[in-house]
């Protein structure tokens, strides 16, 4: 499988993996990405960033794919200090005050369907005064810390979270965000430094989307004259979605990570998640 490399002038390159290659970088931090149906592997250079999606067997679990990547990806052959294994995985948030470890199982199962083969663990942000609440399977838990080091798992969307909290401070108006990735949509507003709604929903089409954000936005008391709505991701019909949207909310923007991030190298690699793009951009 090659390798998708972009470096910091917006070159891209190719480059073939090597058999059996070791690299002794000081503080290497290895980033495995865990989506719903996808799994990558990247890290920072001093060149820009080095990406690598990972061609799924559907016919096997996640952590049989990641064994079998283990054996065949070069990046995975470096030695790396510290390993982020980013999930994109169901999310209960919890105010931080409220949060009792000993409890987090019974909580997070009271929401969410109970599977034996799921391990219940939490992730905090303090910044946002809540624990977050998420599951990683048994199994992909059991082979990550096996074969790699310095191992901790994190919801994938949490970059995102810290993102946008920092930037709906920008002007006076109300905020709310649309976060859209492999089929879903993440509604989230914050006020006083903590979240004021968050939920997830699956969409196919843009009228489910603006459906969703619509019914947010009139449960938060959003006005359509003044307030903004902000989306970003993997947008399905784009165009269609920002045009039927414009028609009930005056200031809808669309967040391109180009612009954005100013042309940063991970905003020029096909396929990376935003989720990751802020993750590598803001380093958190």
């Amino acid at each position: 499988m090659e390798h998708n490399i972009m470096t910091d002038n917006g070159q891209n390159s190719r480059q073939q993996p090597l058999e059996g290659m070791r690299t002794d970088t000081r503080q290497k931090r290895l980033v495995i990405r865990v989506g719903q149906s996808s799994l990558s592997f990247s890290k920072a250079t001093a060149d820009g960033v080095t990406f690598v999606a990972y061609q799924l067997n559907s016919s096997i679990s996640i952590a049989a794919n990641l064994r079998q990547a283990l054996q065949e990806e070069a990046i995975l052959h470096e030695s790396f200090n510290q390993t982020l294994v980013l999930v994109d995985t169901p999310v209960l948030m919890v105010p931080d005050g409220l949060f009792v470890e000993s409890e987090q199982e019974d909580l997070y199962y009271h929401t969410f369907s109970r599977q034996d083969q799921q391990k219940v663990m939490n992730y905090v942000m303090s910044d946002l005064k809540c624990v977050v609440l998420f599951s990683v399977l048994k199994d992909l838990y059991t082979v990550c810390n096996d074969a790699l080091s310095g191992v901790h798992f994190m919801p994938a969307i949490a970059p995102v979270w810290r993102h946008l909290h920092l930037r709906s401070y920008a002007g006076q108006r109300q905020k709310l965000f649309g976060y859209f990735h492999e089929r879903r949509l993440e509604v989230f507003a914050f006020g006083q430094n903590r979240f004021k709604f968050f939920n997830s929903f699956a969409v196919n089409n843009p009228n489910d989307a603006l459906y969703y954000m619509l019914s947010v936005w009139k449960q938060l008391a959003m006005t359509p004259e003044h307030d903004e709505l902000h989306l970003v991701g993997d947008i399905p019909e784009r165009e269609v979605l920002m045009e039927e949207a414009q028609k009930f909310v005056k200031r809808v923007f669309y967040i391109n990570p180009s612009g954005e991030f100013n042309r940063a190298a991970v905003t020029q690699l096909q396929d990376v998640p935003y989720d990751l793009m802020v993750l590598y951009v803001k380093g958190k």
